[in-house]
């Protein structure tokens, strides 16, 4: 059988031999100028070449911590040789079969490990399991299914979303998303019968109760509030406490579903499987993709067995649930579940501590919120407003003595490593950050 060699001997540590980007990268730069999308959203001039773990090394030799993890979707770190092996071996037997007109077993058995750990209610029969699964390619395709489902089974138009979500781009998921203009700019008319409110109050859901119900957005054609349990891209805000109980109490009240949206903050990254466990609330619906398969493309829908009745054709995809992918994901679940969800959470504790120390030496840099290694600050002016310029500058230098951010929110940095990562990797980031600040 082909063996791919995953002993690839990165160091630990950051290594900058060239300047940044060094003369391979920039080349490779003015090549994708030439022939990709402007609409890709670049940061910093990072070329990639591999990663092993929580470190990345670009095509010039240098060497990065990675403390964005592709945007939390390499959960088990770069190239985990479990994972590798798993796609190696599938590879050989099986690429791709659809799942839509036919069976296969890496399928069936990720769906069956994922429906036995949903939040949902489960049935007295132990034969029966307490979700269905479809599969998706993405985080927008899980959100725009959902958004199918939910009206499908309720017979009913209406969406309830939140400002400062991010759902996806294309046209259903963009619909909901409530993060940036740019993203709905120019694409109008968009999906119809969504409503935006605030996110994450009491105040919020006081708005929805006592105004927008009772003037016009009658809660008997609502089929869905559709939340995030962590507000990932809006800047992972976290709800105030009660606010997602109160959800699942109006959407019970009405008949109406409660979709959750783990995309960015499921598969372990808080420390538990779904996010939403840590409130103890059991939506309807929920989205996943981003780290569910460790870096192939993958995501899911999880919705209670008596919701998902669609008939044969009413929803389908030819990629979703791809063999390989799904072999990746049964590897990515059994490293979750064998230590590195407990790793996210003792390792979150260590980073948000280090950022409450950063804090009190830096006043410019919030309190840190999140959960497990979800987890962000905010960058300040001398006033204590959000300054997106400070947030963008530490983004840009710390990418030059080799540590990965990216921003959310308004002005915040966010940490969202692989879950592999260790004490001295999150001191390393955190010294890096203190050097840009004290300069």
């Amino acid at each position: 059988m082909l063996s791919i060699p995953i002993n690839l001997n990165l160091p630990l540590t950051p290594r900058i031999v060239t300047s940044l980007p060094g003369p391979r990268a920039q080349a490779i730069v003015q090549r994708d100028r030439a022939v990709t999308s402007p609409s890709y959203t670049r940061d910093y001039p990072l070329v990639v070449s591999r990663g092993q773990g929580c470190m990345v090394e670009d095509v010039d030799g240098n060497v990065f911590l990675d403390m964005t993890a592709g945007i939390a979707v390499t959960a088990t770190g770069h190239a985990h040789p479990e994972v590798v092996k798993a796609i190696q071996e599938q590879s050989a037997r099986l690429l791709h079969m659809s799942g839509t007109d036919f069976y296969y077993e890496p399928m069936v058995e990720l769906a069956e490990q994922l429906a036995i750990r949903a939040p949902f209610p489960h049935p007295h029969s132990d034969t029966a399991f307490p979700a269905k699964i479809f599969f998706t390619n993405s985080g927008a395709e899980s959100n725009e299914g959902a958004i199918k489902l939910a009206r499908y089974y309720t017979k009913r138009s209406l969406i309830v979303a939140f400002l400062g979500a991010f759902h996806g781009r294309t046209y259903g998921a963009m619909s909901l998303t409530g993060s940036k203009a740019v993203q709905r700019a120019n694409f109008g008319p968009l999906v119809p019968g969504v409503t935006h409110i605030p996110y994450g109050t009491h105040a919020s859901l006081d708005y929805l109760e006592q105004q927008l119900f009772t003037t016009i957005l009658p809660p008997q054609e609502v089929a869905a509030i559709v939340v995030e349990a962590i507000q990932g891209e809006g800047g992972y805000i976290v709800p105030e406490d009660g606010f997602l109980q109160r959800i699942r109490k109006i959407c019970d009240r009405h008949g109406i579903l409660m979709v959750v949206d783990e995309v960015q903050a499921g598969m372990g990254r808080t420390g538990r499987l779904f996010a939403i466990e840590h409130w103890g609330v059991m939506p309807d619906i929920i989205t996943t993709a981003k780290g569910i398969a460790s870096g192939m493309p993958l995501g899911a829908i999880l919705a209670r067995p008596e919701l998902m009745t669609w008939p044969p054709g009413s929803h389908a995809t030819t990629f979703g649930g791809n063999p390989v992918a799904c072999a990746a994901g049964i590897a990515t679940l059994r490293l979750l579940e064998s230590g590195l969800m407990t790793n996210a959470t003792q390792m979150g504790e260590l980073l948000q501590a280090s950022l409450t120390q950063l804090h009190q030496r830096f006043p410019r840099v919030s309190l840190p919120r999140g959960k497990g290694l979800m987890v962000a600050v905010d960058l300040l002016d001398e006033q204590g407003n959000l300054d997106h310029k400070l947030r963008d500058r530490i983004i840009q230098e710390a990418f030059l003595r080799g540590l990965l951010l990216l921003g959310c929110g308004k002005a915040a940095i966010r940490f969202c490593p692989p879950l592999v990562i260790d004490s001295d990797q999150i001191q390393i980031a955190l010294q890096i950050i203190s050097e840009i600040l004290s300069s």
